[in-house]
């Protein structure tokens, strides 16, 4: 569970890269697609929470 945490933090730049990890450019592709992924959830998140505690509140 650690690793994927680890991951996600290297995605959205909050920690040091990999020295020993490959930088082909497929990899970078790869990297900013995940990166987009992540960014776009967590958007979705906070949307859904934020419908959710107006109707709570009306």
């Amino acid at each position: 569970m650690k690793k994927i945490w680890d991951q996600v933090l290297r995605y959205l730049f909050l920690k040091k890269q990999d020295p020993n990890a490959p930088k082909t450019t497929y990899v970078k592709l790869m990297h900013g697609m995940n990166r987009i992924s992540i960014l776009l959830f967590l958007i979705c998140v906070i949307i859904l929470l934020v419908r959710l505690i107006r109707h709570l509140i009306h």
